[in-house]
């Protein structure tokens, strides 16, 4: 039975949200547990769709997981059963091409389905495979199969991206962990979860350096050991309940942040006139960050944003960001420079009455008073939760339709929501 939300608006959100682990690093991080015979325990997993859809996949392949109280598990491999990837399994998230890199370099070989998961663009895999091809695979596509061969193993090399690849960044980085002699990914994504993804393989025995800049470089080991590794806040998750906190001219605190993994995001929300500062730390380290709206008079402000790779404005925030926009004071263009196919919310947030119109790779959005409250239809991910945010400061009552598409990358969102205050209700239809 699919997932409905029922959404009460025009409620101020205030009190605390927790924020769970990064569902994009949660993947990588699983998918590389493959590259050892060893377990890897991992801490602060998010309960997703998507983490479900990993280990179902990792399952198939021979991995062995163990859960324990709370977001903790273990994943152990000590042999690999099967080097396929099957189609059931990869039709429902783009991530599952992660296990590429690590069947090719521990296994020689690998059988992946061209990968599914969101619409939002083409986003295709041939920056992978010939990286991997330079590597000394040997590569076919064969009935929508990647078919990949290395019977002596992968060898160190150049790899120059032409653009920024986070999953095709972070399946070289994989492979070339166990590849003979030295590997350096050239123009390499800066994301904080490749850079996170690489301490992982650190603590596994990997030799990197420069993870976090354009340029690694990875020294080739004969093998890997297993490790013990909490996965880092969720970035995107974080952004998006700040947004909340200003849609509803609310306060939360944000608990268990990297606030400077969102700086340009939190730079931006600063212009439109939303202030944000970490109130405290936690004992890891982390950063507790309120977001502050509530008894302010003025209108929020319009800002231009252009979406880029990190440290730019994310992609991944840019529909939640565009819902703010439709009640700013004024006009404001959001051009998305990643995907090419990202404005699925766009006639989403028109039902609700959002002034939008789009331009080539650029929407321009005229704010209003208010949205009203409509039945709207999720269409990816992120698209989803920009629906749920317009629904919290809508008039009247929002129906989203389709909620599997926000249980892959917000874990337990509506109580999240709920114990703030909002009026929200899951159903099933």
């Amino acid at each position: 039975m699919l997932q409905c939300m029922k959404i009460t608006g025009g409620v101020p959100l205030y009190g605390e949200i927790a924020i769970s682990g990064a569902k994009n690093l949660t993947l990588p991080a699983l998918a590389a547990s493959l590259l050892t015979d060893e377990s890897v325990t991992f801490r602060n997993v998010p309960n997703l769709s998507d983490v479900g859809s990993m280990l179902d996949l990792l399952c198939h392949l021979g991995t062995k997981i163990e859960r324990f109280d709370g977001n903790i598990l273990s994943a152990s491999t000590p042999n690999i059963t099967a080097t396929d990837a099957q189609y059931d399994f990869v039709r429902k998230m783009r991530a599952s091409i992660l296990v590429l890199g690590p069947l090719i370099a521990r296994y020689h070989r690998a059988s992946v389905s061209l990968p599914g998961g969101c619409a939002i663009g083409a986003r295709g895999v041939n920056l992978h495979i010939s990286a991997l091809e330079q590597m000394g695979a040997s590569i076919v596509i064969d009935n929508g199969y990647i078919k990949a061969t290395a019977p002596n193993g992968l060898v160190g090399v150049d790899v120059h991206f032409p653009f920024s690849t986070v999953t095709g960044t972070e399946n070289v980085l994989m492979a070339a962990t166990l590849a003979k002699g030295t590997t350096r990914i050239i123009n390499a994504a800066m994301e904080p979860e490749i850079t996170a993804l690489a301490d992982l393989l650190i603590l596994m025995g990997a030799n990197i350096d420069g993870h976090g800049s354009s340029i690694i470089t990875i020294h080739g080991t004969d093998s890997l050991h297993g490790a013990n590794f909490k996965i880092i806040p969720d970035r995107i998750e974080a952004g998006t309940y700040a947004i909340a906190a200003a849609v509803t001219d609310g306060n939360l605190v944000l608990k268990n942040c990297q606030y400077d993994h969102l700086s340009q995001f939190f730079d931006t929300l600063h212009l439109a006139g939303i202030d944000s500062k970490i109130v405290s730390k936690t004992s890891d380290g982390f950063d507790n960050i309120e977001v502050n709206r509530a008894e302010v008079k003025k209108k929020i402000k319009s800002v231009d944003v252009l979406t880029a790779p990190y440290p730019g404005f994310p992609t991944d925030l840019q529909a939640q960001f565009m819902t703010l926009m439709t009640i700013c004071d004024g006009t404001s263009s959001i051009t998305e420079n990643i995907f090419e196919n990202r404005f699925m919310h766009v006639p989403e947030l028109a039902r609700m009455g959002a002034n939008i119109s789009i331009h080539g790779k650029t929407a321009i959005v005229t704010g209003i008073n208010t949205l009203i409250g409509a039945q709207v239809m999720a269409t990816d991910l992120r698209a989803s939760v920009s629906l749920v945010l317009a629904g919290l400061m809508a008039k009247g009552e929002t129906i989203v339709n389709r909620l599997y598409h926000i249980d892959r990358g917000y874990e337990n969102i509506d109580q999240k929501l709920l114990s703030c205050n909002a009026r929200i209700e899951r159903f099933a239809v």
